[in-house]
């Protein structure tokens, strides 16, 4: 049963009338203003018809996004009776973050990753500007057994579909000084990530043995569900080993303890945002001194990978295999594996010590939604609006001077107008401009990696940034009916193209927001003044 707050009355003319209407509507006695639309037992269908009586009996024009973010009595009438919303404007003079004098800025000198058709940066970088899709159908003789298999009924919405990681268990324990039975018990996610973590420090030309300063490592990664394929008779000290060597808890001091880092050793787990949160939570321990290298990431890996999945109208995932990020005929995300890597350093050591920079993190933030909105799942146009106001407030960067958003991009018809409609909160409060700054998302190329997703979208825009050029975002034709690009300071990049910017640094966000609500943005820009080395 759901927990109501004490009761409060409504108050105010308006007040009294959303209640009525929402009594009416909900076949419920009484509704105080802090009762939530949605705990009350409205859903989607009832929100059409809240919206029709509000119109009509308050004349007052009610977008359906409007009741998704007002969601109690308060919060709706407060916003009906001042026709803005109820929070203040977020700009970046009233964000938490203060303008910081001194230059905090990080420098990516090191790159690794695994994904759906690549096994190195060039060769993802060269996926995303041909503009290929990595999302792989599945042939009868590749599907693998799952549960849901069994059931006949299901076998019309399986999509065999998915972003795939091809040979995922190939691993060379002798080369990390392993033996065959730990490497055997070793989650194959913390085996990849191990090796991403090796090649991005050695990309950035530094061999760990001779770093004599602290290395951190945060990242994140999925549930494993590799040993959980076959049950087996095993002695509880064997069970215990395994537990060691499998459980996502143990995955970055795992790796810490192979490639002797001495600095921090934090494992994120924010679901979708867990690598991005990383990036960030990394940053912050170079800029506080507390490690003089760090490396930052997350993986998903998920077995057996060509399952395929059920499909279900209304939920996340596409009825077709493909992602159509802010296109009208948008359904959803596609399951995808993957994990990557960044080397990072403080960018004046890195200058200093002549590093390959493959981009500049000029600031970030991290935050969580709270509790305005339609339910834990939700996104929040409040929260993202929020953390991208605090990440360019912690560049000192105003909204005209980026160029690029690398989306959060999952290609719902309810989260992409809220993914947008956040974004021109904030560039709004800056700027009139329209249609300056280009957006798109990875998850059109190689699905939704899990724990992966920031960081492909940050490695993506990393290396946008490197060669000058904006990749396509796949699939887009139409936009979605309930975003109005036409008018915003955005367009969707749907063709590859010359990053120009007319002298001005190239500079972009990268947003990757988590189930629960935990938000993270990050600001980059490109090398300064010279090319890579």
């Amino acid at each position: 049963m759901y927990f109501r707050r004490d009761y409060k009355e409504p108050i105010s003319e308006v007040e009294i009338k959303v209640s009525d209407i929402w009594k009416r509507l909900l076949k419920v006695e009484k509704v105080g203003v802090e009762d939530n639309f949605f705990d009350l037992g409205g859903h989607s269908l009832l929100v059409v018809k809240v919206q029709t009586a509000l119109e009509k009996e308050l004349n007052v024009e009610i977008r359906l996004m409007d009741l998704f973010q007002y969601t109690t009595v308060r919060a709706l009438s407060q916003w009906i009776t001042e026709k803005l919303p109820q929070e203040k404007p977020i700009t970046l003079k009233n964000t938490s973050n203060k303008m910081v004098p001194k230059d905090n800025s990080i420098a990516i000198i090191g790159m690794s990753l695994r994904f759906p058709g690549a096994n190195n940066p060039y060769e993802f970088w060269e996926n995303l500007r041909n503009g290929k899709e990595s999302i792989s159908q599945i042939l009868d003789d590749e599907l693998e057994p799952a549960s849901f298999h069994q059931d006949l009924k299901l076998s019309k919405r399986i999509i065999r579909a998915g972003g795939f990681i091809n040979n995922a268990l190939s691993f060379d324990p002798e080369f990390f000084r392993m033996s065959e039975k730990e490497a055997k018990n070793m989650d194959p996610q913390h085996r990849m990530f191990l090796e991403c973590s090796w090649e991005a420090v050695e990309s950035a030309g530094y061999n760990l043995e001779e770093i004599e300063k602290p290395v951190s490592l945060y990242a994140g990664c999925a549930s494993g569900t590799y040993h959980t394929q076959s049950s087996r008779d095993i002695s509880i000290a064997d069970q215990f080993q395994q537990d060691l060597l499998s459980r996502s808890t143990f995955l970055t001091t795992r790796v810490s303890y192979k490639l002797n880092l001495t600095g921090e050793s934090i494992l994120v787990d924010t679901a979708c945002s867990t690598s991005l949160v990383a990036v960030h939570m990394a940053c912050q321990s170079l800029l506080l001194g507390q490690s003089d290298y760090a490396l930052a990431g997350g993986i998903s890996l998920r077995f057996p990978q060509k399952t395929g999945y059920l499909y279900e109208p209304s939920f996340i995932f596409s009825p077709d295999g493909h992602c159509r990020a802010f296109d009208k005929d948008a359904e959803g995300t596609v399951e995808g594996n993957g994990g990557g890597v960044v080397f990072l350093k403080r960018l004046s050591d890195a200058l200093n010590d002549g590093d390959p920079i493959h981009a500049v993190i000029k600031g970030s933030a991290i935050n969580n939604d709270g509790n305005m909105k339609i339910g834990y799942t939700a996104p929040s146009t409040k929260g993202q609006a929020d953390v991208i106001a605090r990440a360019q407030a912690a560049a000192n960067v105003s909204p005209d001077s980026i160029s690029y958003i690398e989306a959060h991009g999952t290609g719902t018809k309810l989260g992409d107008p809220i993914e947008i409609e956040a974004l021109n909160k904030v560039f709004r409060s800056q700027t009139n401009k329209k249609q300056f700054c280009g957006i798109g998302s990875v998850k059109t190329n190689i699905g939704h990696l899990g724990s992966a997703a920031g960081i492909a979208g940050l490695i993506k825009t990393a290396l946008a940034l490197k060669y000058k050029e904006i990749p396509p975002s796949l699939h887009f034709k139409e936009p979605n009916p309930e975003i109005d690009f036409e008018n915003s300071p955005f367009y969707v990049c749907s063709r590859n193209s010359p990053w120009d910017t007319k002298n001005t640094p190239r500079r972009a966000g990268v947003s990757s927001f988590g189930i629960g609500g935990t938000n993270a943005h990050i600001i980059l820009e490109e090398t300064p003044g010279k090319e890579e080395s």
